[in-house]
């Protein structure tokens, strides 16, 4: 019923199965760097980098480049409340 063939062939399992979990991790690493980046530009007031990481999407780069290279932040002060 449900087995008509598309002309993908039997490779196309197995390209699945080797980029879906590379995809989810890419999406966990960007989620994580991204959420940092735009908390800590948020609680400074710099709205600039708030809005320029929220539309553009370079897999964390940006991110880790604001955390480390603009604001200047220790691996310790990334989870800090301060």
């Amino acid at each position: 019923m449900f087995t008509q063939d598309y002309g993908w062939g039997p490779g196309i399992a197995s390209v699945i199965h080797v980029f879906v979990p590379l995809i989810l991790a890419l999406a966990l690493w960007t989620i994580f760097w991204k959420g940092l980046a735009l908390w800590h530009s948020g609680r400074r007031g710099q709205s600039w980098w708030f809005v320029i990481m929220l539309i553009v999407n370079t897999i964390g780069l940006l991110e880790i480049i604001y955390l480390f290279g603009v604001a200047k932040l220790k691996w310790s002060e990334l989870f800090s409340k301060k």
